[in-house]
């Protein structure tokens, strides 16, 4: 079942369906080079980048030097402007009032005073100049905060929701935002929801059989994962 779990990248399910954004935008690159919008980067396409991580804006800034389409936003994104606590844990960096991670409950990370840093964040609408067709959102938990702050309305929005053990701790009001403004899941991976809006990208019957497998897949693989985890703490 696993192989409905797709593993294309944005750009080539974009590009297969002829979709071809204006203004794409990612909050929590991480490392350039794992961007979920990287080739629309290299393709010239108006970016807009948002990572808090001064070691992460170090090679962002090193790997996309010369390209003049990106707009690089050294904060994190709140519900308030003004300073938060972030925790960095290998590849994850979440934000340290938060009860669930993907660190916390997949890998069983107890939070270390050493990994803690503080870094200046702001509402998205404070980034956002309401014209982002495409935006991608890896904030480890934090994904409800850029939503509920949003100006745009973006064709396809890629947030990571599930993995493993783990489940987005603002799911509900996530899938509430989604059902108000129209939004329908488009695709599943094994750690994101890409949802559209219909009146732009419309799912194929395709599409809707293998998102029904999919998430009969996920739930099972949740519910081992979490079972496992119970019985043996790890």
């Amino acid at each position: 079942m696993k192989k409905f779990l797709n593993n294309k990248s944005l750009f080539d399910r974009a590009t297969e369906i002829g979709f071809k954004p204006a203004h794409v935008a990612e909050v929590g690159v991480y490392k350039p080079q794992t961007s979920n919008i990287y080739n629309f980067i290299k393709a010239g396409i108006k970016t807009t980048l948002v990572e808090p991580d001064p070691k992460s804006i170090l090679q962002i800034k090193e790997h996309f030097s010369g390209q003049n389409n990106i707009t690089l936003h050294e904060v994190a994104i709140f519900d308030r402007t003004g300073e938060i606590e972030l925790v960095q844990r290998e590849a994850s960096t979440f934000v340290s009032e938060l009860k669930a991670s993907p660190a916390i409950l997949n890998d069983n990370y107890q939070v270390n005073e050493t990994d803690k840093f503080v870094v200046q964040a702001v509402p998205f609408d404070k980034i956002d100049d309401g014209t982002i067709d495409l935006l991608s959102v890896d904030v480890e938990g934090a994904e409800w905060f850029v939503l509920k702050t949003m100006a745009s309305r973006p064709a396809v929005i890629s947030l990571e929701t599930h993995g493993a053990a783990y489940t987005n701790p603002y799911i509900n009001e996530i899938n509430n935002w989604m059902s108000e403004n129209a939004y329908k899941t488009w695709y599943k991976t094994g750690a994101d929801t890409v949802f559209v809006r219909p009146s732009v990208i419309k799912a194929s019957s395709g599409d809707r059989l293998t998102l029904k497998i999919a998430n009969i897949y996920l739930e099972f693989h949740r519910l081992r994962k979490t079972l496992k985890k119970r019985l043996t703490g790890r």
